[in-house]
């Protein structure tokens, strides 16, 4: 009776599979000296050979329903998040996406010498058939790894971007109920989202009755900022805090102007020290002139 070429590929992948499940324990003491599980797990060995135990059972099980070339299978969810961290921590101690790859890749070697040494006759078409599998079945965890690893480097690269927006704009308290919000930079969306919770947070933790947003550092503005910063103070004022625009040049002013801006609901002072003396006088504080030193 005459094989099909598809019934050889699915019964090279059943044999794979049966292989995988049979070798468990070589393969995984193999992989543990491979350089991807080596540099992740450098305190206990035990660790290493554990994780590599998940996979070849991952590769196993893939490769007994025959979806060999599938990197959504249902065997990768069982190790598509161990495999995530390991590329994730491969990326942060300085490896890039070709170094990892050439490390997934590295872990066909073993297996290819201990299904070689199954093979009573390595040249045989049925023999060969095993190796194209394992050989497709390793491309595809590399297609998973990268995945996994490139996703892992968005979501690192994005949680960064977030601390950095939050570190660029520290909310200071500068008396009892004043708080102030020094800009420095373009002010983005993503930035102004980080301002108005940042504020908000703020006035509700230290009990603010008065919020100073100074634009001092910010080096334009135009109808994108003005309306997020409208936003903020109204944001503000809902959490019953009076909202102060400060900093504000007379170059951005007379871009205000120019724009049709109306800021006539914001109340704004020239400089962060006038927002100041501006609230400690509204609440009974007189602010005595500085001393001339010269």
């Amino acid at each position: 009776m005459k094989v099909s070429e598809q019934e050889a590929v699915e019964s090279a992948a059943r044999d794979l599979g049966a292989f995988l499940e049979r070798r468990r324990e070589q393969i995984a003491q193999r992989w543990a000296d491979a350089p991807l599980f080596r540099a992740v797990f450098t305190v206990s060995r035990d660790e290493a050979e554990e994780a590599c135990r998940a996979v070849v059972d991952a590769l196993s099980e893939v490769a007994a329903t025959g979806r060999l070339e599938d990197i959504v299978a249902p065997g990768f969810d069982r190790v598509r998040d161990q495999l995530g961290r390991m590329s994730g921590s491969r990326t942060r101690t300085g490896a890039g996406p070709a170094q990892i790859a050439d490390e997934v890749a590295a872990l066909r070697g073993p297996v290819a010498e201990l299904l070689r040494a199954e093979s009573a006759d390595a040249s045989a078409p049925e023999a060969a058939e095993r190796m194209l599998a394992l050989t497709l079945l390793m491309g595809t965890l590399r297609l998973v790894v990268m995945q996994t690893a490139l996703s892992s480097g968005q979501e690192l690269i994005a949680r960064q971007r977030q601390q950095l927006l939050e570190v660029a704009t520290p909310v200071i308290s500068l008396w009892e109920g004043v708080v102030a919000v020094p800009l420095i930079g373009t002010l983005d969306s993503a930035r102004s989202q980080v301002v108005m919770e940042s504020l908000l947070e703020s006035i509700v933790d230290r009990g603010a009755r008065y919020a100073i947003l100074d634009i001092t550092g910010v080096p334009t503005v135009d109808s994108l900022v003005a309306q997020h910063l409208l936003k903020t103070v109204d944001a503000a004022r809902l959490m019953g805090a009076e909202c102060i625009v400060s900093g504000i040049r007379p170059a951005i002013a007379q871009t205000i102007v120019h724009l049709g801006i109306d800021l006539g609901s914001v109340l704004t002072r020239a400089s962060l020290a006038d927002a100041l003396a501006h609230v400690l006088s509204r609440q009974g504080v007189e602010a005595a002139p500085r001393a001339d030193t010269r």
